[in-house]
């Protein structure tokens, strides 16, 4: 038996972030539920309820949801209109395909003054003689009943012939009464009169052999029945039972693990999520990217990433996608990040210290130079500027011959020489007449004051 636990509602209610007790709609079909209960504590602010199709066998623990408009308990086993005085505000009630065949029930609705709509198509008192006209009667606040609007001339024909009507119904509901004795009673002996015949197998191969399992299954399923409760309630039994067997006996074979590592230590590329993935390298920030396409709509919390110095592992919901990295990466150093637009994941892996690439320097260009004689230098090879290219190369280091093309200013050519000539006095004494003995002669302008030093 499956109840209604706080649980089931707490999942059911998404929609109100998980709380219940402002709740407003829920919707608990399709559980195989037995039993109403507990909603009226939880729930008291419960405008629409959904309990169709599950194992219902009356209405029950209703009665406090004031504010209930709508409740919906197609497909189950009530056989009765009943417990629902208490729902002040109860506008539609649907009751399609069950077993009510207790018509003077409706009578019980009549104290919610609120009701509009009722749905009664598909149970055993639809099919009583004069029943529209009883229901049109018996709730005159009914405004349409099984999809079908009701006319104020409808309602003053069935009121006019009310008493007459109710005579049938009465008895029309004693012999229905009497035929569910019956079948109650063959449900308790396990089966209905006739329905020890059963069906020889039909359309099998020679030498095909049928289980036992097999046969009974179907001489459940072809052995006549009536339509009740107690059947309905026993083809969920069976269907229940045999769901747990093959749940026991069929499990499947758990799949054999993928290999991820060999037996050497090697990384294996998988793509288990065939996901599309784009893998680049930034030369500028010295990394590897990593950009894989995972679902847009994905919750981040069902991705977990693992990176190692020689691959990368992403897990999708269970499934895995790993990649070989072209060269060893940093993994303490490594960055994670999500687009919220294309929900696409980013991994940046920083080279690892052995594989960092130095990155190229540009300089500002050398001004322009003469050619000159240069000498090589017997120093060691190291690495030295180039003069046009501005660039760092690798080479031998050339000195300059003429050290008048230095950058900094020469002030030995400041005095002319005689002839007009002039030069670099590196290594001379301070400037001083020329020795006449040397064919030198002075300036005629030129005048020895002995209180000017002399340039050194």
């Amino acid at each position: 038996m499956v109840y209604i636990t706080e649980d089931m509602v707490r999942r059911r209610s998404e929609h109100n972030e998980g709380e219940i007790f402002s709740l407003e709609e829920v919707s608990l079909h399709q559980q195989n539920i037995e039993r109403i209960e507990h909603l009226e504590k939880w729930c008291r602010e419960l405008k629409i309820l959904y309990l169709q199709n599950n194992l219902i066998p009356r209405i029950e623990n209703v009665g406090r949801l004031k504010m209930l408009e709508y409740l919906n308990l197609a497909l189950n086993n009530i056989e009765a209109i009943e417990n629902l005085e208490g729902c002040e505000s109860l506008k539609k009630l649907d009751l399609t395909v069950n077993f009510v065949g207790r018509l003077s029930s409706v009578a019980s609705l009549k104290h919610n003054l609120h009701l509009r709509e009722l749905f009664l198509v598909g149970n055993p008192c639809a099919e009583f003689q004069g029943y529209r006209q009883y229901v049109v009667a018996s709730l005159p606040q009914l405004q349409s009943l099984d999809g079908q609007e009701v006319s104020r001339s409808e309602r003053i024909r069935a009121e006019q012939g009310l008493e007459e009507v109710r005579r049938s119904i009465r008895r029309q509901e004693e012999a229905y009464a009497r035929r569910r004795a019956q079948e109650k009673e063959e449900a308790r002996r396990g089966g209905a009169a006739g329905a020890e015949q059963s069906r020889a197998p039909q359309g099998k191969s020679a030498g095909w052999e049928e289980s036992e399992e097999e046969r009974q299954d179907r001489e459940f399923w072809e052995k006549p029945c009536a339509f009740s409760p107690e059947s309905r309630l026993e083809a969920h039994r069976h269907l229940e039972a045999k769901q747990k067997t093959t749940t026991l006996e069929g499990e499947p074979t758990p799949k054999t693990p993928r290999t991820l590592i060999t037996a050497e230590g090697r990384a294996l590329n998988l793509n288990q999520p065939k996901l599309d993935f784009c893998l680049s390298e930034d030369e500028e920030a010295n990394s590897i990217k990593l950009d894989l396409a995972v679902y847009r709509h994905m919750d981040t919390s069902l991705l977990e990433v693992d990176v190692q110095p020689t691959y990368v592992r992403v897990t999708v919901k269970g499934k895995i996608f790993q990649l070989v990295l072209p060269a060893e990466v940093r993994p303490d150093s490594c960055s994670v990040r999500r687009s919220g637009t294309t929900g696409h994941l980013l991994l940046t892996m920083p080279r690892a210290a052995g594989e960092i690439r130095a990155a190229t320097r540009v300089l500002a260009p050398a001004p322009a130079r003469s050619t000159r004689v240069l000498a090589p230098a017997p120093a060691r090879s190291r690495t030295s500027r180039t003069g046009g290219a501005g660039r760092y190369v690798i080479g031998r280091e050339w000195l300059e011959a003429d050290p008048a093309h230095r950058s900094v200013v020469d002030l030995t050519n400041i005095v002319a020489r005689e002839g007009g000539e002039g030069g670099p006095l590196e290594g001379r004494g301070p400037l001083r007449p020329t020795d006449p003995s040397k064919g030198a002669r002075l300036s005629e302008d030129f005048v020895d004051d002995p209180d000017v030093p002399p340039l050194m």
